[in-house]
């Protein structure tokens, strides 16, 4: 009998670095559909993928010619690969060559490379010709992977630890519009592939493979997310007795992103859940508090109360459209 995922695991994993999933089919597709007029003409790169077990190279091969694709490139690592022990290669795919509209093997382009690893020159010079990079990279070092995003400049689409969201590297780029959630639902989690020695699954698939719930799983991206354009439906007045502010700290507190009230201008904190939601046309995000430092480091020392309870950590933002 199967038995049920807990974070638990998610969290064993990252310590010992074993968190490389494979994400399914469903998911990608899910989340990819919104995005289609942004990868015309685009050169696509997962850089994280195993490219004969990866759905990333599946969806992006079977859909190259309606998405409008230059070229996908796919490359692996030997050491995070956990389903075989093949010598690591790239990929590289320009499209269908004979017709029959779909991808068949021998227009792929592959070849043997060093480690696959995505901080190698190699796969750097890889990222410099790609316009957009999509993949699932290791939760375990997202703080790196997306500090070299960054670095290029490049356009991505990766899944990551909801977590993340408060890590100092990641928060500082939400805070900028430079980086935001996607457009699946932040609350769901996603299920992935998982190796066999996992102990801990929801079910086994078609093919006989675990598949285990991640809850603390999202989307990350700096693409055009409609629902980040999109107002706040805000419906409350502001009351001093049922928006209390914190003991240690100027500002009001906020359960829930549906109670945020329409005309109060101080500085409200608001659940970390609110950065899915997030317009900054009508908030500004202007820190996070609670049990996180400035360095991202956990510590009591930072912790919120109201009435001397502590709170769990909250994002501090400003309503630019105030309604009286």
């Amino acid at each position: 009998m199967a038995k049920t995922s807990s974070n638990k695991n998610l969290h064993k994993a990252s310590k010992e670095k074993k968190d490389e999933f494979y994400t399914q089919l469903a998911d990608i597709e899910k989340e990819l559909k919104h995005y289609k007029s942004q990868f015309r003409n685009k050169v696509v790169f997962c850089n994280c993928d195993d490219p004969r077990e990866s759905n990333f190279v599946k969806y992006f091969s079977m859909n190259f010619e309606h998405l409008g694709l230059k070229k996908l490139i796919a490359t692996h690592y030997k050491d995070a690969n956990l389903f075989t022990q093949e010598a690591p290669y790239k990929l590289e795919y320009a499209g269908d060559k004979n017709g029959n509209r779909m991808p068949d093997p021998e227009e792929f382009i592959t070849e043997m490379i060093g480690t696959g690893d995505f901080r190698s020159e190699e796969c750097i010079d890889l990222l410099k010709e790609a316009d957009i990079v999509v993949t699932n990279p290791p939760f375990s070092m997202f703080r790196e992977y997306v500090a070299q995003l960054e670095e290029y400049n490049k356009k991505f689409l990766i899944i990551g630890n909801t977590n993340a969201i408060t890590y100092k590297e990641v928060f500082k780029l939400i805070k900028e519009d430079k980086l935001r959630t996607g457009y699946t639902n932040f609350n769901v989690g996603m299920f992935f592939v998982v190796p066999d020695d996992w102990t801990e699954f929801h079910h086994i698939d078609e093919d006989g493979r675990k598949i285990a719930r991640v809850s603390t799983s999202c989307w990350y991206t700096n693409l055009i997310v409609d629902k980040h354009k999109q107002d706040l439906t805000l419906y409350k007045k502001y009351t001093p007795d049922e928006y209390p502010k914190y003991d240690n700290y100027n500002a009001i507190n906020i359960n829930k992103y549906t109670d945020i009230p329409y005309d109060y201008d101080g500085q409200m904190g608001v659940p970390v859940t609110f950065v899915d939601k997030y317009n900054p046309d009508q908030f500004e995000i202007i820190g996070h508090i609670g049990s996180v430092g400035a360095d991202g480091v956990y510590s009591f020392a930072n912790a919120i109360y109201i009435n001397g309870k502590k709170l769990f950590k909250r994002i501090l933002v400003r309503n630019k459209k105030i309604k009286k």
